[in-house]
């Protein structure tokens, strides 16, 4: 099967993050961080749909009852897609001073969010993993992070995978879905040999994690025993997240950055969300928060 990539018509970003294919909207959702936005893509119409946020934001999910919630520097927010108010749900975890990071959505419906400092050209392990629960209650899950990203979990939903990006490692943890615990933290991998970091995951049906290789310009397909499988080279180096949609879940999203965080230069292409067709495999519906599967 021929693996075509390429660019689509959904908006161009700044610091294009966290896709997220909504199964019921059948549509890709993604944020522009320092653009400081929410879109909504329709592959079917080529259409963009955009919300203004009132400070960077950092990831995104759909909501069981409808809107989206959503990570801010000022904290989480639920937004409301009609009128496009926020609303806020926690602050920042505190002390010491965090920013939230990426996040998804557990296959009980609750939120497990990264947090990394501030600064994340030299982040100290400072940071850290968090639940946010339908109810709205904030529990932390580890510590010790410098700069989070890429959480998601197994088919079975019984493994959550997390990067460490400022070590270029993803671990897997045991995840305990009747009570949203991990425990058993070890290295997956690593990305040593890829060229970059490891950023936003997502995995397909039989179990594979699909990695966006920040600053190594491909995805990385990892088997459940963190085996590398096969690299996907990208047009740009500055990828940064993935996920599997279409009706079938047999296309991989791509999100893109234009400015990286260490002065790399701009690249012809860069900030657009591209399109993988023939990859072969399928991906796994995204739970809304707040929806029990």
């Amino acid at each position: 099967m021929t693996i075509r990539i390429e660019r689509t018509a959904a908006t161009r970003c700044e610091g294009g993050e966290q896709p997220l294919w909504d199964v019921e909207d059948q549509a890709l959702w993604y944020i522009d961080n320092t653009g400081r936005r929410v879109h909504r893509f329709d592959p079917a119409s080529g259409a963009t749909r955009s919300r203004e946020t009132p400070s960077v934001v950092t990831s995104l999910a759909r909501c069981a009852s409808g809107g989206a919630i959503v990570t801010m520097r000022s904290g989480i927010h639920l937004l409301d897609l009609e009128s496009g108010s926020f609303t806020p749900v926690s602050p920042l975890p505190d002390p010491p001073p965090h920013v939230f990071n990426d996040a998804k959505v557990d296959r009980h419906g609750r939120w497990v969010i990264g947090a990394s400092t501030a600064n994340f050209a030299a982040p100290t392990p400072d940071g850290g993993l968090f639940r946010l629960d339908p109810d709205r209650t904030l529990t932390r899950l580890d510590s010790g992070i410098h700069f989070s990203n890429g959480p998601c979990f197994s088919p079975d939903g019984r493994t959550l995978y997390f990067s460490d990006s400022w070590l270029r490692t993803i671990y897997a943890y045991d995840y305990d879905l009747e009570r949203g615990a991990v425990s058993n933290r070890r290295v997956f991998a690593t990305t040593d040999g890829l060229g970059g970091l490891p950023d936003g995951a997502t995995t397909d049906a039989q179990g594979r994690l699909w990695v966006a290789i920040y600053q190594g310009g491909c995805i990385a397909a990892f088997r459940p025993d963190g085996s590398l499988e096969r690299c996907v080279p990208m047009p740009v180096r500055l990828v940064s997240s993935v996920s599997f949609g279409g009706a079938l879940l047999d296309v991989l999203y791509v999100t893109t950055i234009v400015h990286g965080i260490h002065g790399d230069p701009v690249e012809d292409g860069a900030g657009y969300v591209y399109a993988i067709d023939g990859l072969g495999v399928t991906g796994v519906a995204e739970p809304r928060f707040g929806a029990l599967l």
